[in-house]
């Protein structure tokens, strides 16, 4: 076996929070990797919020709750270590007694970190995922606690879990701001267009906004057609089909960096 598969290939990169993991994951198999973070995941501005929430879910105010990423529960044990670290063990006391809804491994992976798991995963990691899992249950006046993706509001969870009879607290423990500037955007629109670039995988849905924000859709679609286009997850693959583009690679399970820099090995190697 090749102990450099991916010689003389060039991956671009969007990812913010591990770009350095994924970025070494393709160089130690020989690629050229382009890195430029098109977003930056920042603790909420305001923490007042955040520990609000907190504050009643160790209070006893949720029956459930569903973490859409593990980037939020992080960024909520995070807040809680520098503005209340009294209320980390009240809180970790009442995770440990609600039901924890999760919607993709993620989530499940931060649970673990803190010696829990879930208790109802969703049945694929989606939206519709989790509003499939709950279909079945009764959530008549059961107080759900929803994390937020970002800011994004998931009007269709909250509409469910409305028309469903709970009631619903959200939080909303990070935000997503601009990471690279757009002439570096515009600059990767220029390599991909140049046909310098064998491949970009994106892992978020909000590096798919901002590329799209940066430059005119025809403009981004037709840099996106020179290349090999791959997506971390089905979440990530709807965001780009929402702006017309297929991606060519998707995991078929396990959504994490891993398993995608071994789809884009196996990929890049059939298109030699």
């Amino acid at each position: 076996m090749d102990a450099q598969p991916l010689a003389g290939r060039t991956v671009a990169v969007p990812e913010t929070r591990e770009l350095e993991v994924f970025a070494a994951m393709l160089e130690r198999r020989g690629a050229s990797v382009v890195r430029c973070p098109l977003i930056a995941i920042r603790d909420a501005p305001d923490p007042a919020p955040v520990l609000a929430f907190a504050r009643g879910f160790a209070e006893g105010s949720c029956d459930d709750l569903i973490l859409t990423t593990g980037e939020g529960l992080r960024r909520i044990l995070g807040c809680i270590e520098r503005h209340e670290p009294a209320l980390r063990a009240r809180f970790l006391e009442a995770l440990g007694r609600v039901r924890k809804i999760t919607r993709g491994p993620k989530p499940a992976r931060a649970l673990r970190e803190i010696g829990l798991k879930p208790d109802l995963p969703a049945a694929q990691p989606t939206t519709a995922g989790i509003i499939a899992s709950l279909l079945s249950e009764d959530l008549r006046g059961r107080r759900v606690g929803v994390q937020l993706y970002g800011t994004e509001p998931n009007r269709p969870l909250m509409q469910f879990l409305e028309g469903a009879g709970a009631r619903v607290l959200s939080v909303a423990p990070y935000v997503y701001a601009d990471a690279a500037d757009d002439a570096a955007v515009h600059r990767l629109l220029a390599r991909l267009n140049a046909g310098e670039v064998d491949a970009i995988a994106f892992t978020s849905t909000p590096q798919v906004a901002r590329l799209f924000a940066v430059a005119p859709a025809e403009v981004v679609s037709a840099a996106l057609a020179r290349t090999l286009v791959a997506a971390v997850g089905p979440v990530v693959a709807e965001a780009l089909g929402r702006h017309g583009v297929t991606p060519r690679l998707v995991p078929e399970e396990s959504f994490f960096l891993k398993p995608l820099t071994t789809a884009l090995e196996e990929a890049l190697r059939a298109h030699a």
